[in-house]
Order: structure tokens, then sequence, then C-alpha cells
């Protein structure tokens, strides 16, 4: 099949579907352009999404520790691997589709303009042909009427008798030349004719067949280019499947690391704070005083009215300490970390005596390297001088002592935290059953007598389950600073809760004065303890958030 014999006669018709395959070309160009706008935006998009959603962290106490969110963020890579595999695609088509497409259109474009040139040339030549060959057969049909009128004109003079003999035989003369003429332009006639057949088979049977099957080589090479695109825009998206299906799995995989017992136990190990919960509150008595004697009724009447107090006093102190179901009162963070809860306190010590002893890991590498080059130098002076590297093991020896009392200092605060952690248990059960025997009377020191003689106000801490609950609470967040005082006078503090100070020195007010005659106070080295208010000189915080 081929389209100089099948379609000798269809130029035109050609031209137009060569122009039809070139725009159909630039079309799908076009398409796969649109395409590629299509994949970079998702991409852009999707890049764009995992960036709004990557946590925004600055330090390490920030970085995701549950498996759900740990796999969250495995995912959000995971697509964002995705998103770098449709730029890959988008890359993909622009290279090996659009732009070879925009390439090859460009030079289709070239080569179907030069055929259809030849083409036109060789049809222009063959009509020239045609009308040499159509003058000529003209002229020869005009000679050869202009013949037979001289003919007929020598004829009838010469049957004419009338007529002389000079003009037969002028007559004759210019029958002679119009048949002589006749015979030339007859001679030119069947010369063009056959040149113009002889133009006419070339033109029809070599040279048009010879422009027609270069057009149909183009317009099949169009062809298998759209093919070979066709297959390259599917390759593009088939080469990334494995890398995508990988992405994939991994997202999988992510979902399946959730664990929801080791978060739960996270959350454990977060706001674990290491307390216990507090104790049964005793039985107070307040009826004893009907069976007394009427004779008592004036000591029982002061005794209850001191006992009234106390009671207030215990229940404002415990409102004051019990944070573990209310608002957790917000201090200054302390180098040993005594501001959180035991357990919490005790993970803090922990990590930082972890990093501390990697820190000085590193260090001590440091310095044994440094001492392995100094012994270098000293056997090989031309290769360095040992003094050099003096300062450097000066400041490496210093970071080590310095790491190593760090260490020590934090390994100090660690034992002393599970040191009370340990004997918490043994304390509140002493307390407990102390709690079982107080009956009869208060006395100064928290427990009761039936001796009404003994009697005298103490501080507010005197109920058993005063020192159960401080027992609970001696670990927790210290109480934030609303004021300070200075001791007027000097004060010995030896009952229990009550803490001694000097003339003169200047102590942290933690808790207002509850109408008892005490108010709490803490030391500048954490010691907390009740004074008598009379006794100190209080100035109070205008904004009693504490410092």
């Amino acid at each position: 099949m081929s389209w100089g014999t099948e379609l000798w006669d269809q130029f035109d018709s050609l031209d137009k579907h060569t122009q039809w395959g070139i725009d159909f070309l630039e079309r799908y160009a076009k398409f796969v352009k649109e395409r590629i706008e299509i994949e970079q935006n998702y991409a852009k998009q999707l890049r764009n999404l995992v960036k709004k959603y990557c946590p925004k962290r600055s330090s390490k106490d920030e970085e995701p520790r549950f498996t759900s969110c740990i796999a969250f963020f495995n995912i959000l890579n995971e697509l964002n691997d995705y998103a770098g595999q449709r730029e890959v695609v988008a890359e993909e088509m622009a290279h090996r589709v659009y732009g070879e497409l925009m390439r090859y259109a460009h030079d289709l474009k070239t080569e179907r303009k030069m055929h259809l040139q030849e083409g036109r040339k060789a049809q222009q030549y063959l009509d020239m042909c045609w009308k040499q060959m159509d003058n000529s057969k003209k002229k020869f049909e005009r000679e050869c009427r202009e013949a037979e009128k001289a003919q007929q004109s020598y004829e009838r003079l010469d049957n004419d008798t009338n007529a002389t003999k000079a003009d037969v035989e002028k007559a004759k003369q210019q029958l002679n030349l119009r048949t002589h003429m006749a015979d030339e332009n007859k001679n030119e006639y069947a010369a063009q004719l056959q040149n113009f057949n002889g133009e006419q088979h070339k033109h029809y049977y070599v040279v048009i067949p010879q422009i027609y099957k270069q057009l149909q080589e183009m317009d099949e090479r169009r062809t298998i280019k759209l093919s070979e695109c066709y297959r390259g825009f599917a390759d593009s998206e088939r080469k990334v499947i494995p890398i995508i299906s990988k992405c994939l799995e991994g997202m999988i995989l992510a979902a399946k690391s959730v664990d929801e017992r080791r978060d739960s136990q996270m959350v454990v190990d977060s706001f674990k704070s290491g307390f216990e919960p507090p104790g049964d509150f005793p039985f107070e008595d307040y009826s004893q005083h009907i069976y007394r004697t009427i004779s008592d009724g004036t000591i029982s009447a002061s005794k209850q009215e001191s006992g009234k107090v106390d009671a207030k006093t215990t229940v404002g102190k415990a409102k004051g300490k019990l944070w573990l179901f209310g608002k957790k009162p917000k201090g200054p963070a302390l180098e040993d970390f005594s501001h959180l809860p035991p357990e919490q306190r005790r993970k803090k010590l922990q990590q930082r005596i972890d990093e501390l002893n990697r820190e000085l890991q590193k260090e001590s590498d440091q310095k044994e390297a440094l001492n392995k080059m100094k012994d270098v130098y000293e056997k090989n002076p031309q290769m360095g001088d040992p003094g050099s590297l003096q300062p450097k093991l000066a400041e490496t020896m210093n970071n080590i002592d310095r790491l190593r009392m760090e260490i020590h200092k934090n390994e100090a605060w660690l034992s002393e935290v599970e040191g009370k952690t340990g004997g918490r248990g043994d304390r509140r059960h002493s307390s407990d059953i102390n709690h079982l025997v107080t009956q009869g009377r208060e006395s100064p020191e928290g427990s009761y007598t039936d001796d009404a003689n003994q009697e005298v106000r103490g501080p507010p801490q005197q109920h058993g389950h005063h020192n159960e609950f401080d027992d609970e609470f001696e670990d927790d967040d210290p109480l934030p600073a609303i004021g300070h005082c200075k001791a007027i006078y000097p004060f010995d503090g030896h009952n229990e809760g009550t803490l001694a100070m000097k003339e003169g020195e200047v102590l942290y007010i933690i808790e207002e004065d509850k109408g008892d005659g005490w108010t709490r106070a803490r030391r500048q080295n954490g010691e907390e303890g009740y004074v008598p208010t009379s006794y100190i000189d209080v100035t109070l915080e205008k904004n009693s958030k504490g410092s």
C-alpha cells in the first residue's frame, strides 16, 4: 500500500491530512503539559500539607514519644517521599514526552513544508508542459484551417476561366506556404505532445509517488512517535510505582507500630508523681467536753476553742498542699528539679546523669586522643610541637573534672530522691498507727493527753494526720513565695513543723497567717516551717503569684 499509487490525485487531501496530524501531535503535547502541571501542583500541595502538620519542636523534650504520634510523623515522612515521586513523574514526562514532542513537532512542520513545496513545483511544471502542448495544438489547428482556405481559393481560381494566370500562380504559392506552415506546426504539436506525455508519465509514476512516499513515511513516523510518547507517558508513572509501593508499605508499617499499651505506659511514666494517695483523716472527738464535770467548764471551753483553731489550721494547711486533683502551683525551675514530683524528678535526674556520662565519655576519648598525639609529637618532633597540645589538654581535664563533679552532685540528688521514695511507705505506715492511737486531749507536740494543764497552743501542725500529710507531699513542688519577712526576735523552733530563725534573718513567706498566730516561711536553701507571726516583720508582694 502506497500513497503514491493509491492517492496519486489526492494532493490537497494529503495536505490537509498531514496538517491534521501535526495539529493532533501538538494537542497531545498540550495534554501532557497540563498533566505535568497537575503533578507538580499535587506534589507541591502534598509537601505543604506535610510541612503544615510536621511537628515544630525546638528541644528534645518536645519530640513525639507516643507510638501513635511517631506513626503519624512516619506517615508524613512517607507522604513527603510520595510527593517527591510525583515530582519525578512530572520531570520524566517533561523531559521524555513533552520536550520530545515539541522538538519533533517543529521538525515535522519543516519536513512537511519541504515535501509539499516539491509537490507543488512538480504540479506547476506539469501544468507548464500542458500549456505548451495546448498552445502548439491550437496553433497547428489554426494553420490547418488557413491551409484549407488557401486550398479552396486556389481551386476556385484554377477553375475560373476569367482568372489570370498570375492570380492562379499567386494562389498556388499561398497554398504551398500555408501547407508548409501547417506541416511545421504539426511537427511542433507532435513534439510538444510527446514531451507532455513523457512529463505527465514521469509526474504521476515517479515524482508524485516519491513525494507522496516521503509524506507517508513522515506521517508514519509521527504515528510511531505518538506511540512512543504514549508508552513513555505510562513508563514515567510505572517507574515510580515500586518506590510509591514502598511508601505505602511504610505507612502500613507505621500503622502497625501503634501500640496502645505502650502509649498508656508512657502516660504513666510522663505524669506519675511518685506520691501515694492520702490516708484517712482521723476522727476528732469534739464531744469530750460534754462528759467533763462542771468544775472543768472554764478549762473545757478554752480547750474547745483551742481545738477549733487547730482544726481550721489543719484544713487550711491541707488545702494549701492538696494540688493532686487541682491546679498545680507553678514555681521556678530549680537545678535539682526539686520543684517536680519525686518520680518525675528521678527521671529528669537520671536523664541528666546519662547525658553527662555521654559528655564525659567524649571528653575522655578526646583526652586519650590528645595524649596519643602528644606521644607521637614527642617521638617525632618534626610532626609538631607537643607543647601546643597542652592548653587543649588542660581544657579537656577541666571539662572532665567539671563533668565528674556534676555527675556526683546529680547522683547525690538521685540517691536522695530514691531514698525518700523508698522510705515513704514506712513513714506512711507509722503515721497510720498514730492515727489509731490518738485519743484524749491534744498535747503541744501533736498527741492527746488526759492532762488539761498540758494543753498549750502550738504551730498549726499538731494533729497526727498533719505529719502524715507533710510526709506524703514533702517532695512536691515548693509553694510560690508571696512575700518576705525579717525576724525581729530569735525563735528556737523546737516543736515539729516549726522553723528556727535568728534575729535579723530574712525568709520567704509562702503562706499567710490564717488567724492562728503562725506564718509559713521558707529559707533560701528550701527548708520550710512555721514561725510566730509576732516575731517577724512581714512584707507581702503586690503580685501574689510568686517569683
